[in-house]
């Protein structure tokens, strides 16, 4: 299967379409408060990479201009499943894991052998608790202009990932039901993101598609994100508090968001 480009940059098609790797979009185009649209070819969110192909790795440094991954996976989980042709190439990759403070084997799966766990988005709010320092430097990395385009991705690419994105997102005024909007597309790969991860040896423990924890419903990063507000004031102060800075902060906000034909 060769790799295929959906749309061109000033599209309206999110969606990047590689052959090996199943749930990659881009960020732009998102609606923001007080006007305009997330910026586009700057930054997307992606299931692990190491699949890619070398078709699909030229598009990525081509087309889409790739320098910096951002790796949210643990150091175990990426040291066992490598990198890919990728680590080949010229492109910076960024080790920032994001998991809980007490994780339990690791925080790519919120269960351990099929367990349920009951409440996702309060494991997304362990993430965040357990994850500032790695958090507030993805951000600096996406607010950097010369590190662009970014590519930030964990395993299936829904709940790190999903975290990091509801972050960036919400930290430049993206509405609350565009993040949660966004976060739900991941549905539309699952079966397809499940049935390659089965076969590595850090995800055999994933459950099946029908699990809850597959599950990428937009009321779970609706509630995620209403409990940042309330116990933080939303991202940006969370990020301030955190040691980002106001001019970091603005960086970010002018690296994201562009006028409504951006």
């Amino acid at each position: 299967m060769e790799a295929t480009y959906d749309g061109p940059p000033g599209g309206t098609a999110r969606w990047v379409e590689l052959a090996e790797v199943d749930n990659i979009r881009d960020l732009g185009g998102l609606p923001v408060h007080g006007g305009g649209r997330t910026r586009r070819g700057v930054v997307f969110r992606a299931s692990t990479l190491q699949d890619a192909t070398a078709d699909d790795v030229e598009l990525l440094l081509g087309r889409y201009r790739l320098r910096t991954v951002v790796d949210l996976r643990g150091p175990d989980e990426a040291a066992r499943e490598g990198h890919g042709l990728l680590a080949d190439t010229a492109v910076r990759r960024v080790s920032l894991p994001v998991r809980r403070v007490q994780a339990v084997v690791t925080d790519a799966v919120p269960a351990v052998r099929g367990e349920a766990v009951d409440d996702t988005a309060g494991f997304y709010e362990g993430l965040l608790d357990g994850s500032g320092a790695s958090l507030v430097d993805a951000a600096r990395i996406v607010a950097d202009t010369d590190q662009h385009a970014v590519v930030f991705h964990c395993a299936v690419g829904k709940d790190r990932t999903g975290v990091l994105a509801a972050l960036l997102l919400d930290a430049v005024g993206v509405p609350a039901d565009a993040i949660a909007a966004d976060y739900a597309l991941t549905a539309q790969r699952v079966v397809r993101i499940r049935e390659r991860l089965a076969r590595l040896p850090s995800y055999r423990d994933l459950p099946a598609v029908e699990h809850h924890y597959m599950a990428s419903k937009p009321q779970v990063m609706q509630h995620f994100l209403d409990t940042l507000r309330t116990r933080h004031g939303g991202a940006g102060r969370w990020l301030r508090e955190r040691g980002l800075t106001g001019a970091e902060l603005g960086r970010l906000k002018g690296a994201l968001v562009a006028g409504p034909e951006g």
